[in-house]
């Protein structure tokens, strides 16, 4: 008995040329995709502007010039910068370190590192104000010994923005790191460079512009944080007071414009900040060769 052996009908579809597609059309994707970023990003976004163009120009100047608030911007400006930076540091090297060894408990860290995505932020506050606190484990020995108060300070607040900004540069880096090419650290290492010659020269140019990235994902993140910074900080007017929790006072005293007039500034800012490290990315990208 021989087995009879047809060919598979050819689908409608390829016998026609046309390509496969699993989602709708361009033109309804393209539509649904403008019809979402404008009722959850753009409409809200600009109601932030239309309140604040109720003001005067003086009015506005002068709300969003005040000493406190400009102390508030100081502070909030200042310390998100300051956290960014150490985050970009020992947050690459966490990255490296997740990619490069292997050891005991390496899942544990690995999940640690999204503990500040998944933890509450007004958890994360009453923790590290905990610690830090002049009673607490840490902040026993900080304050009681080396003399440096951390909670109800600048200095707690740089402690809490870098707490909810490390995993925004960890994780993305750490892919970037994970698909780098070692033969060319190898071949490095072959003609004569030194570590630190393959770090600078080799390693460094390729996860930079995700460094710049992560930079200021956690800078955009730091800038609008309120929950865990507000316990840690002390809210202390023109010492330890942010911006967002300045906000929140606005609108309970139902200074509806002078709140949005402030929120326009920190969005303005915040909106400079990205599109400055996108052209970074783009310049470093060409100067690398790559798309």
């Amino acid at each position: 008995m021989s087995a009879v052996l047809t060919a598979p009908a050819t689908a409608p579809h390829a016998a026609r040329g046309a390509p496969f597609r699993v989602m709708p059309g361009f033109r309804l994707s393209l539509g649904f995709t403008i019809f979402y970023l404008a009722l959850i990003v753009l409409i809200p976004l600009s109601a932030i502007f239309l309140k604040t163009f109720t003001m005067t120009w003086d009015g506005f100047i002068a709300a969003v010039t005040s000493e406190r608030v400009m102390a508030s911007y100081r502070l909030t400006f200042g310390a998100s910068l300051i956290g960014a930076f150490i985050n970009v540091i020992f947050g690459g090297v966490v990255a490296w370190v997740l990619v490069r060894y292997e050891f005991p408990g390496k899942r544990i860290v690995d999940a640690l590192v999204d503990l500040p995505f998944a933890l509450p932020t007004a958890v994360a506050g009453i923790t590290l104000t905990a610690l830090y606190s002049a009673n607490g484990w840490f902040g026993r020995f900080i304050e009681g010994v080396l003399g440096i108060k951390v909670a109800f300070t600048p200095l707690g607040v740089v402690v809490a923005l870098t707490f909810i900004g490390l995993p925004f540069v960890v994780r993305t880096v750490q892919p970037v790191l994970e698909d780098a090419e070692r033969e060319l650290e190898e071949a490095a290492a072959s003609l004569g460079a030194n570590a630190l010659q393959t770090f600078t020269r080799v390693v460094f140019p390729t996860i930079m512009p995700s460094l710049m990235t992560g930079f200021a994902l956690a800078f955009a993140r730091a800038t609008g944080e309120f929950g865990s910074v507000i316990f840690i900080a002390g809210n202390m007017p023109m010492v330890s007071e942010i911006t967002p929790l300045f906000i929140i006072t606005k609108l309970e005293q139902y200074d509806y414009a002078g709140a949005t007039a402030i929120a326009v500034v920190m969005l303005v800012v915040s909106f400079l900040m990205l599109l400055t490290i996108n052209l970074l990315q783009a310049w470093a990208r060409g100067k690398s060769g790559k798309p």
